[in-house]
């Protein structure tokens, strides 16, 4: 399979003109849209002479089982990926896409691709961050500008959050004292458990969320055949090995206690 990695801003993306399913197949190539995290590769490496990612994989089998061509398109934050796909320059967003509300006002969303949770994350030996009321005494509480995380923070009346962690750095942040908690995502916490065991769960904040694949509002072919393929790796068993191939063997019972609780 063939993938281009662009690094290139919105503005400068190109128009691929709004399409469906028919649309993309006589082009011959699905553009797809996301933010690259060199530190988090685990759904989408882009990396020179490296392949694979979470979303990677799905994506390319879904290009493959249509006779199309993959073309990975990337921009610098997250509040910018529903624009890119609503404005016809790409087919549609991955890599870590939380499917909230205010984003489907902009681009619908598939079937869920990956269960996830925004949850607080902090180090021993400080004790896990249990109560809201624990979270609102944090005196350095970080997270990420434009995401489903801050959407929680603020409903849940936090305002006062440092945004200017790198992505991907919040672990190094932590490890160094620049911050006391992050606010982040479960599964983006579950990869860093495998690298710093003293890194510990702590509260969640809002319902359970669907991580999923953000196309067009004229797209209606593209969005059902991409939940027959999602449909397809549940039913095969291939998505829980995807799971355990890139977040671990313990990652399919962590996921399911996230949506219990």
């Amino acid at each position: 399979m063939n993938v281009k990695a662009m690094a290139l801003t919105m503005l400068l993306l190109a128009p691929v003109a709004s399409a469906d399913l028919a649309e993309i197949k006589a082009r011959g190539t699905l553009v797809v849209v996301a933010v690259y995290e060199p530190k988090a590769p685990e759904f989408l490496e882009l990396a020179e002479g490296r392949t694979g990612g979470f979303d990677r994989d799905v994506l390319e089998g879904f290009a493959r089982a249509q006779g199309l061509k993959l073309e990975i398109r990337t921009v610098p934050t997250w509040a910018e990926l529903p624009a890119v796909v609503a404005d016809g320059k790409a087919d549609l967003l991955c890599n870590r896409v939380s499917a909230t509300a205010a984003r489907r006002l902009v681009v619908d969303f598939t079937d869920e691709v990956f269960p996830t949770r925004v949850v607080v994350m902090n180090r021993k030996p400080a004790a896990p961050i249990a109560t809201l009321e624990q979270l609102k005494a944090v005196p350095r509480l970080a997270s990420i500008a434009g995401t489903s995380m801050m959407d929680a923070l603020q409903a849940a009346g936090l305002t006062k959050v440092d945004t200017s962690v790198p992505h991907g750095g919040f672990p190094d942040a932590l490890r160094s004292g620049r911050i006391d908690a992050a606010v982040w995502s479960l599964e983006a916490v579950i990869r860093e458990q495998r690298l710093d065991p003293d890194l510990q769960l702590g509260l969640f904040l809002g319902p359970p969320e669907s991580l999923a694949y953000g196309v067009s509002k004229q797209s209606p072919q593209l969005r059902a055949a991409l939940d027959e393929h999602l449909r397809m790796l549940r039913q095969t068993g291939t998505w829980n090995r995807l799971v355990v191939k890139y977040f671990g063997t313990g990652a399919l019972d962590l996921l399911r206690r996230a949506r219990e609780q």
